[in-house]
């Protein structure tokens, strides 16, 4: 029997055309979602990047090389601490030396003096219990004494937000950093102890920005 005038004949394998799969047309809802998925990848990225330039010992190091200063502020938080002090000043550096930190002053003032620093070269401040409480109590001693000049020792990972600390309480005084380069990586003193601390070093970084103003970076 002979078909219909005017009727297509479908093909047996072709798809009705009403399921057919239609086009896809992105909306502006869901560009905004593909956008927004690209900004944030490249926030990742970056942060990625960053993250392991501001973890790398290099960076959180400062050490000025010798100097010759009126005074050295020596950070509590580490025995360490207190023996780089000890030879700084037997260098003859500074004459004189704060020993800033509520936690530890005794025992880094006795380790000083075992080490040849007579007591009249010593000075305590013992209220501070953070970074940017070293820098402020600090820092009313360094003007009774008249110094214009400052050496600042702590632990080389420690060493960027400190100085950081001191040169942004006291932008008039001409603060170095002269750290403790024990347990830095490369030498037989290094453990992961410090690949944990100079980590949350990096946290404490972004913080002190965050919180302070005080921009090591």
């Amino acid at each position: 029997m002979a078909e219909p005038r005017g009727h297509l004949q479908q093909s047996p394998t072709e798809t009705p055309r009403e399921h057919r799969p239609k086009p896809i047309h992105l909306t502006v809802m869901h560009r905004g979602v593909y956008g927004c998925g690209i900004v944030c990848a490249g926030f990742l990225l970056a942060g990625w990047v960053v993250g392991n330039r501001l973890i790398s010992p290099q960076y959180l190091t400062l050490d000025n090389g010798p100097v010759k200063a009126d005074a050295l502020v020596v950070l509590g938080g580490a025995l360490e601490r207190a023996e780089r002090a000890g030879e700084l000043f037997n260098d003859g550096e500074a004459p004189g030396i704060i020993v800033s930190g509520t936690g530890d002053w005794a025992i880094n003032t006795r380790y000083l003096q075992g080490k040849g620093v007579p007591p009249g070269a010593i000075t305590i401040e013992r209220d501070s219990t953070t970074t940017r409480d070293n820098a402020q109590f600090t820092i009313p001693i360094l003007r009774e004494m008249g110094a214009r000049r400052v050496i600042i020792v702590t632990s080389w990972y420690h060493s960027r937000r400190a100085l950081a600390c001191f040169r942004h309480s006291a932008p008039d005084v001409d603060f170095f950093s002269r750290p403790s380069l024990l347990g830095y990586p490369g030498t037989e003193t290094h453990s992961k102890y410090f690949e944990r601390i100079k980590r949350m070093e990096v946290l404490k970084l972004v913080w002190y920005a965050i919180r302070y103003g005080v921009w090591a970076f």
